[in-house]
């Protein structure tokens, strides 16, 4: 039996083609795999002694001859087959045990040139674990690390490995070398500036429950890439398993989170957040987002960007919540939160920087792809549209509000008083309509006064201006770009409201 070993992840091989040739077998290798094995004290076959001819081109070429694919691809059940090798003097192969060259770790590192991602482009390895994957009946191929006890352990039990294993291993071995082919195709029509095709890979997270609702199956994929503020690579610490509709509310959080940089905490339900708040520290901002809608948060999420220390854990524990999410738990905190058993506790990173996330939408028998909304303009004084300027306050309430806004879904109107949302409409199928839900949520508290309306689009009548004011709105912040803007303005100066266009809308469907 030979097996043709020639790796780049060179985790355990030699422990593996030690334990081969104590099982008999012959080890033929390449280059640097040939190399570690000799100085390991193994014998070895160099793959040139097999093909009888050199490795070329800087070892581009040494394994793409017809006596390492004749030996792979020849069915052992084919009389013309076996009689086709003894003509040409070939032998059987009977394992390939090869990873490939590192293209997505040399493409990850900041700075690299095209020249260095081409060369790390692998052409033999991928050939040799496709001719092995498809001649599974005959032949093992392994291109995982892991495999090598279990191939190990059925050989010494058998002799060979098991034919379903073969199967399992083929399938894996053609996954890998389309993940890699996927890589380099992306990679490069990215360079080319070639739109058409699109092409995605994702591993399995978490097998679900159910869907949405019980009778609908789902599963969660995660992404290649680990992304800040991303739940696919989140740490639960505490909890049950995380359902279909735990996920997207916890992600919508996120989405909130990474919107500030001042201790920060939002309470979300449903994707649309019921409190959110700014404060000195999370204890503050934690007190002034539950106050903000203590009914709401019931049964909700609640996520924050500084580390959950004790005293706010404290808080928490009374409240019934589905998870809490934070970028780290202190000690104390987590032996508050622990003690229930079903609060779902999540640490996820949320340090800046990193490359603009797209967003993926299916539709029926398609794909809707954009860039993820992560930009929001601070509302400034030259934003101003009416006589009426905003002071300072009402400008940061105007900044908060509209971070805020555009993670709620459209028609979407927040109002804010004191860096704290006192209202939320969400949904409504027209824009008065949200704001008459804000509005009214605000009176209920008793805010009738100084308060900051935002819009995540423009107000295409005057009507929600004359609406704001009557509840005491006195700084409207919105993208501006309706036909009637000027009426809205001319009415906003009538009743003293400051109003400032931001140029950008941030619709949320």
């Amino acid at each position: 039996m030979r097996a043709l070993i020639s790796v780049s992840d060179k985790t355990g091989v030699v422990e593996f083609a030690g334990a081969l040739k104590q099982l008999g077998w012959e080890v033929i290798a390449t280059g640097g795999t040939m190399k570690l094995l000799r100085d390991s004290g193994i014998d070895v076959t160099n793959i040139s002694d097999v093909t009888g001819f050199p490795e070329i081109c800087d070892g581009r070429v040494k394994t793409l001859h017809p006596k390492v694919h004749g030996g792979l691809l020849a069915r052992r059940d084919m009389p013309s087959h076996i009689e086709a090798l003894r003509e040409n003097g070939i032998e059987f192969i009977d394992m390939v045990c090869v990873n490939l060259y590192p293209f997505r770790q040399t493409i990850a590192r900041e700075g690299v040139s095209m020249e260095e991602a081409v060369e790390n482009i692998d052409i033999g390895g991928p050939s040799m674990l496709r001719s092995a994957a498809k001649n599974f009946r005959d032949v093992t191929v392994v291109c995982d690390p892991m495999d090598y006890g279990r191939v190990l352990d059925e050989i010494r039990a058998t002799g060979n490995t098991k034919p379903e294993t073969r199967l399992e291993l083929s399938a894996k071995a053609f996954t890998h070398t389309a993940e890699y082919d996927s890589c380099i195709a992306t990679y490069l029509r990215d360079k080319a500036g070639l739109a058409e095709k699109l092409f995605l890979e994702f591993e399995i997270a978490q097998e679900l429950r159910y869907g949405e609702n019980p009778h609908q199956k789902a599963k969660f994929y995660r992404g290649s890439n680990p992304v800040p503020f991303s739940l696919a690579f989140a740490r639960q610490l505490n909890g049950k398993e995380l359902s279909y509709n735990n996920i997207q509310d916890a992600n919508a959080a996120l989405n909130i989170v990474r919107e500030f940089d001042e201790p920060f905490c939002v309470g979300l339900k449903h994707m649309n957040p019921c409190g959110a708040a700014v404060g000195k520290d999370i204890n503050d901002a934690w007190t002034k987002a539950y106050e903000a809608d203590k009914v709401s948060i019931y049964g909700g999420i609640v996520a924050v960007n500084r580390e959950l220390d004790g005293a706010t854990a404290a808080a928490m524990k009374p409240i019934f919540l589905e998870i809490i999410i934070a970028p780290s738990f202190s000690k104390k905190a987590l032996e508050i939160l622990t003690t229930k058993k079903n609060l779902r506790l999540l640490e996820v990173n949320m340090d800046r920087g990193g490359v603009c996330e797209r967003q993926l939408v299916s539709v029926n028998g398609g794909l809707l792809v954009q860039d993820l909304d992560t930009d929001t303009k601070t509302v400034t004084e030259d934003m101003t549209v009416t006589k009426k300027r905003p002071t300072a306050s009402e400008l940061a309430d105007m900044s908060f509000g509209w971070r805020i806004v555009k993670h709620v879904k459209s028609n979407a109107i927040v109002v804010v008083k004191n860096g704290c949302t006192v209202g939320v409409g969400a949904g409504q199928m027209n824009r008065v309509g949200s704001a008459e839900i804000a509005l009214r949520e605000a009176k209920a508290k008793g805010l009738t006064e100084d308060l900051v309306l935002a819009s995540d689009g423009f107000l295409p009548f005057d009507d929600t201006v004359t609406l704001a004011a009557g509840y005491g709105v006195k700084a409207i912040v919105q993208p501006g770009g309706s036909i009637h803007d000027n009426d809205s303005i001319v009415k906003a100066d009538e009743l003293g409201v400051a109003m400032a266009f931001t140029g950008e809308r941030h619709f949320k469907h």
